[in-house]
């Protein structure tokens, strides 16, 4: 049936052409923008994807900023490190060149006054963008990455940064803090200016010595006595006295009366051994009665040092904060503890303090005992003895890192030599927060390569998602160019049909 109201044909090359043009629009939108997802009425789950990537992405270009903002920041204070370092190493060699007595200390002192100012002034300097990491002991964070989760939770990741303090600032000691003072135990209350004794006493009164013989060992140097017509005990203990003191021993005096053999040491630290053997005749009564006045009912025994020990706590923890004093002389010498410090720190610290003073006749050593216990060894050679006393307390505030730099003074022997045994300190110091910075610098290059890569990695995955495939599009809109033309042309053909019925009225 032909109809001039309703053609069928029309509409079905008109619907045609609709679905062309659509698809044409949309090849072509694809080729503008280069997405085949524009909006979420695309496709709405892949859209979503494709923005929460879009998010993250954002966010580690933000992350890569902050981790090129940290290296930076890092940078400068390792090479801070590193130029105190090499300052410090050129320090010590003008306190090794202060220890010859015929050099001038006055010129060498001067030197050294002017690399601890530099060592200050680059201190002060080093920071970047206002943080300074060589300053203080708050720790610093770099933010590194963000973590998502299978449940979409973000969490932040940072690299820790710990501050290495290499100023020489004293800290503060907290009188009202909690007590540490177990921590720390004096070996004698007294700081003793005299050396440490062993009595060998000979057996007998008056008795026949004749042919009786008797060695003593004295620091693993034995001196031997035998006895001829009319020799008693009181020979005995002159001719072996007269052979220690011939052996010319450093530190090492011997004396005798009435039988009485006493042999002493004014070494500071290092002990002397001495030991009986070879007895016979008279002679066999012959026995250490007393070392250090202790009673010792042995042929051998050990002077002891003549240097007192403060000796630290095996088990007790270092915090931040912790605070300890040796006093004598009527002076006191304190040092606070830093972060991740131990008592090695705490004994090698309150050394810098006391060879700071310049007390004379007092000369210092850090020591590890037989079960690794830190000691601080003290040695007084003047004419005084002195109390000497130990104590603690938490919760005051850190001394530098190199605190006792500004205490260096090789004017003097015993400063020189003082001066000597710290430097070592001070330079392990500052490697070690070169170290620190150098290895955090190289995690932060690693982490900033990877946030790189990921964030190409993640830019690639969402064009894979939302990119169109412009190879795909350019032979579409050629197809359907082709196929809006014979709609339109099916259109036209459709649309003339009813032209054909004008004929039947003619």
């Amino acid at each position: 049936m032909a109809s001039i109201l309703t053609n069928n044909s029309a509409m079905v090359a008109l619907q045609t052409l609709r679905g062309i043009n659509s698809s044409l629009t949309q090849t072509q939108n694809e080729i503008a923008t280069g997405k085949s997802i524009v909006s979420a009425k695309d496709n709405s789950a892949i859209w979503a994807i494709s923005k929460v990537m879009e998010a993250d992405v954002n966010g580690f270009k933000a992350i890569s900023d902050s981790l090129a903002l940290g290296e930076s920041t890092i940078a400068v204070a390792r090479q801070a490190s590193e130029a105190v370092s090499d300052l410090l190493n050129e320090m010590k060699g003008k306190i090794v060149a202060a220890q010859e007595n015929n050099v001038d200390r006055g010129k060498i002192q001067v030197d050294i006054d002017s690399m601890r100012d530099q060592i200050n002034s680059i201190v002060n300097a080093a920071q970047f963008n206002g943080l300074n990491l060589v300053k203080g002991t708050e720790d610093s964070s770099i933010l590194a990455s963000l973590d998502r989760d299978s449940s979409g939770t973000i969490t932040a990741n940072n690299i820790a940064v710990t501050r290495q303090d290499l100023t020489a600032t004293a800290g503060t000691y907290n009188d009202s803090g909690t007590t540490l003072t177990p921590n720390a135990t004096v070996s004698n209350a007294t700081l003793a200016d005299t050396g440490n004794t062993a009595v060998v006493t000979f057996a007998g009164t008056g008795a026949d010595y004749e042919g009786d013989s008797a060695t003593i060992s004295v620091n693993g140097v034995a001196v031997s006595f035998t006895g001829t017509t009319g020799d008693d005990e009181d020979a005995a203990a002159d001719g072996i006295a007269g052979q220690i003191n011939a052996l010319g021993l450093e530190g090492i005096q011997a004396s005798a009366a009435a039988g009485v053999l006493t042999i002493t040491s004014t070494r500071a630290f290092e002990g002397v051994d001495v030991a009986v053997s070879g007895l016979t005749g008279d002679a066999a009564g012959t026995q250490i009665t007393n070392i250090n006045g202790g009673a010792v009912t042995v042929a051998s025994g050990t002077i002891e040092e003549r240097a007192e020990n403060v000796t630290f706590s095996t088990s007790a923890a270092v915090n931040e904060g912790d605070g300890y004093r040796v006093g004598f002389a009527g002076e006191t010498f304190t040092y606070i503890a830093g972060k991740n410090e131990t008592f090695d720190d705490v004994a090698k610290g309150l050394k810098a303090a006391v060879d700071a003073a310049g007390i004379d006749g007092i000369t210092t050593q850090v020591d590890t005992g037989a079960s690794g216990e830190s000691i601080l060894k003290i040695d007084n050679d003047s004419t005084t003895s002195q109390t000497l006393t130990a104590i603690g307390n938490a919760e005051g505030t850190a001394s530098g890192g190199l605190f006792g730099l500004d205490g260096i003074d090789v004017t003097t022997d015993a400063g020189a030599e003082a001066a000597l045994s710290n430097i070592d300190t001070f330079i392990d110091s500052s490697i070690d927060a070169a170290a620190s910075f150098g290895s955090v610098q190289g995690r932060i290059e690693l982490q900033a390569d990877f946030v790189g890569k990921l964030t190409d990695s993640l830019k690639s995955g969402i064009g894979t998602l939302v990119d169109a495939d412009m190879e795909e599009a350019s032979a579409r809109l050629q197809a359907l160019q082709v196929q809006q033309q014979l709609g339109i042309q099916s259109l036209s053909i459709a649309n003339q049909a009813p032209q054909s019925i004008l004929s039947l009225f003619r």
